[in-house]
């Protein structure tokens, strides 16, 4: 039998065109692999590793990393895989979405601030439904079939708020508030409180009540422009964590010297405690939130019962001029 013989440049050519082949197929088998992966349901976690997301009120806002932080912690710990995520920006109806995107990937549990709206009460309780335990942190959702709420209780720290005032002014003189935003739930409960204590005083007076829209430099506006309308308020106070220090700005600029009163321990607001420039900061436990909430939920994937409420505690850092006033004492 005749051999026929191949040139050489033949099988050379044959080898370029099938690594070439590869080449695309390789890419093409792996866009494939990623496509069905992202069709695919979302899992609720293995057996030995549940899956846990946590929805903040604003992604990169300093007191909710700080409870992502703690909720980060109690997962590694726990073997838990946690998910965070949270609107840009308050947006309570990004809130709401972003909570029905959690219950639609069918996860062992959903942590989520409480906003006090139907439309999330609705997916709290859809969540429910489904088996899926809902705890509420920093705000409750009352009403809802929330698994239990972790957190400040906002009411009461409002009204310690109103009683630290009440003896820095001695009973005395207009107040300037801020709030982040009205349509937190948890401010409008933190203003409650706040109010209830002022209308025990009859020659105390709120001058207004503003919103820093969860902006320091908002909050630096808004404060200056209230004391121009009144130069001389006795205290000015804001109930989140970028007002105090926004307050400060303002007051600063102005030269106002009313008393300031802020909320959480940011770094620059404990240093300005420090140095007499802010009097006084009630300081909550986001991180102990975050962490506690992860730990109840694996209690609870455990079997254990729920308590239903857990408030974390507040605690007051305040001047050196403050504490040592006369009946100031905290």
């Amino acid at each position: 039998m005749s051999r026929v013989n191949i040139p050489r440049t033949w099988g050379v050519g044959i080898i370029i065109l099938f690594a070439c082949f590869t080449g695309l197929l390789i890419p093409f088998l792996l866009a494939n692999v990623h496509l069905h992966e992202l069709v695919q349901p979302a899992a609720a976690g293995s057996a030995t590793q549940p899956r846990v997301v946590l929805i903040g009120q604003e992604l990169d806002n300093p007191y909710w990393r700080k409870v992502e932080q703690g909720a980060a912690e109690a997962a590694n710990q726990q073997h838990i895989t946690l998910e965070y995520t949270g609107p840009l920006r308050i947006n309570p109806e990004e809130q709401v979405s972003l909570l029905a995107k959690a219950v639609a990937s069918r996860p062992a549990a959903i942590m989520v601030q409480g906003i006090h709206q139907p439309e999330q009460k609705a997916w709290i309780d859809k969540a429910a439904a489904l088996g899926i335990p809902v705890i509420t942190l920093d705000a409750d959702e009352p009403g809802s079939r929330r698994l239990a709420y972790i957190g400040t209780d906002n009411y009461e720290a409002g009204r310690k708020m109103g009683q630290y005032i009440a003896k820095y002014s001695s009973g005395r003189g207009s107040i300037g508030v801020m709030v982040s935003n009205f349509q937190s739930y948890s401010q409008q409960l933190r203003l409650k409180g706040f109010r209830s204590v002022i209308a025990e005083y009859p020659h105390m007076r709120i001058l207004e009540v503003t919103s820093s829209e969860n902006s320091r430099l908002q909050a630096a506006q808004r404060s200056e422009e209230l004391l121009k309308k009144d130069p001389h308020p006795e205290s000015l106070v804001g109930f989140s964590s970028l007002d105090g220090l926004g307050i400060l700005e303002a007051a600063e600029r102005t030269g106002s010297s009313a008393g300031i009163f802020a909320f959480d321990d940011l770094d620059e607001t404990l240093q300005a405690v420090r140095e007499n420039r802010i009097d006084l900061t009630l300081i909550q436990q986001p991180y102990r939130m975050g962490y506690d909430g992860v730990t109840m939920i694996r209690d609870y994937l455990s079997g254990k019962a729920s308590p239903g409420k857990k408030y974390t505690e507040i605690s007051v850092m305040a001047s050196p001029s403050f504490m040592k006033a006369e009946g100031k004492t905290p």
